[in-house]
């Protein structure tokens, strides 16, 4: 009977979770390249500042926003970023896109965009996702 109950509420639990539109604070992702990525990278250094695949989800997480805090200009896909500007890039279309990015070591980066959520069994996918890999801005 117990067990019964807890399967219950575990099911009631997943339909709220599924019915409930997703909600967030910011459409922002952010990321920051940190002041001296440049000249660590120059002194042999392999630092990663950012991820090789950054996931947005369109209506949700849709814009990409790169704060540039290094002492010299950075490159993100066609974008001259100088020392203390940002890039806000908005993503209208589902797809998975490569830029050039001068601060990834590799040069190279993947934005993977995905549907807005629409059926039940996405949203409580994308909230469980989120609820294990939150946004970074959230953690600062």
């Amino acid at each position: 009977m117990r067990l019964l109950g807890i399967a219950a509420g575990v099911a009631a639990a997943l339909g709220c979770i599924g019915l409930v539109p997703i909600q967030t604070a910011s459409r922002d992702e952010i990321f920051e390249i940190p002041k001296g990525t440049w000249a660590r990278r120059m002194s042999g250094d392999k630092v990663e500042i950012l991820p090789d695949h950054i996931r947005l989800t369109l209506g949700l997480r849709d814009i990409l926003v790169l704060r540039n805090h290094d002492d010299v200009p950075q490159i993100f896909g066609p974008t001259l970023m100088m020392p203390g500007q940002s890039f806000r890039l908005p993503f209208e279309r589902a797809s998975e896109y490569q830029f050039a990015c001068t601060a990834h070591a590799s040069g190279q980066m993947t934005i993977v965009v995905e549907p807005n959520p629409a059926t039940p069994w996405a949203r409580i996918a994308w909230r469980v996702r989120d609820m294990l890999h939150p946004p970074r801005w959230l953690s600062r």
